[in-house]
């Protein structure tokens, strides 16, 4: 009698459907077969982790080219959850149709808005054809196939492609080859990642001539090094902004260093998490 148990799998929250370049992120970070949980907003994949819903989500903030995702720098203040990693995953955007379309047959593409603006220059020479907006991009690719839409292309991945039995129409029309979009691992629990070398932290600072350069001089002075700075507004507080920064260091005691002189010069410090810095990889 096999008295093992089936291994549970994870329940990770995704914004989109299956074959989304979220779920492509999801599979590649975890690298283990997981239970996928829609979500067609990001205000739904947050809602699903705090509810239990979801084990872990995965969450989009930036794109090489299309740049910050700036509403998810405010759900990340107002869920409180931790970031325990993150990925950065190459975009290619293909042009998807129903099989025997051509490109000439096309009146409507449609796409997530990120998609829509990492692809600009390939749209920006059709001439006669109206962009849609859409929650995600392989539910747009869904919606093509299951009405059967002959005048509607969907920009989306090959996965998606494959998925809906949708031919490719144009391949790789994303602004730049070199197109990635980088997700944060988020769960509800607090804790640095074994081995972490990379933060994400917020804080606000006072709005005085200097103020802002004092805090990263701190960062400077331990050989810390600033991958990205972003501020947001403070809602209710006009002139005023949360800043966000993601920071890298060597020895963990310098990031500890920093860490207490930052606290002393900043408002309201959150350490939104620790982890391991992922590579870039094409």
């Amino acid at each position: 009698m096999n008295t093992k148990k089936k291994k549970k799998k994870l329940r990770v929250a995704i914004q989109g459907i299956t074959a989304s370049f979220h779920e492509v992120a999801a599979l590649t970070y975890f690298n283990e077969p997981i239970d996928t949980v829609e979500c067609l907003s990001f205000h739904a994949l947050c809602e699903s982790l705090k509810h239990n819903e979801a084990d872990f989500a995965v969450m989009a903030i930036e794109n090489s080219i299309a740049g910050s995702i700036l509403p998810n720098y405010f759900l990340l203040q107002e869920y409180h959850f931790s970031i325990i990693g993150e990925l950065y995953l190459p975009i290619h955007m293909h042009l998807l149709a129903l099989p025997g379309v051509k490109l000439e047959n096309i009146r409507h593409i449609e796409s997530h808005p990120m998609a829509i603006r990492q692809c600009t220059d390939f749209l920006h020479k059709l001439k006669g054809v109206e962009i849609r907006e859409s929650d995600d991009t392989a539910l747009s690719a869904q919606k093509v196939k299951d009405k059967k839409l002959k005048d509607t292309a969907a920009i989306a991945n090959e996965h998606a492609a494959k998925k809906f039995g949708l031919q490719i129409l144009e391949k790789r029309i994303e602004t730049n080859k070199k197109n990635f979009t980088r997700f944060l691992i988020l769960n509800r629990k607090d804790g640095a990642a074994k081995e972490s070398n990379k933060a994400s932290l917020c804080f606000e600072v006072s709005n005085e001539a200097g103020s802002l350069a004092n805090v990263l001089l701190a960062f400077k002075e331990q050989n810390i090094n600033l991958t990205k700075i972003q501020s947001i507004p403070i809602i209710g507080k006009p002139r005023e902004y949360s800043i966000h920064v993601d920071v890298e260091w060597k020895r963990r005691k310098n990031y500890d260093i920093a860490l207490n002189q930052v606290l002393r010069q900043t408002r309201n410090l959150n350490v939104l998490g620790e982890y391991k810095k992922a590579e870039i990889k094409f």
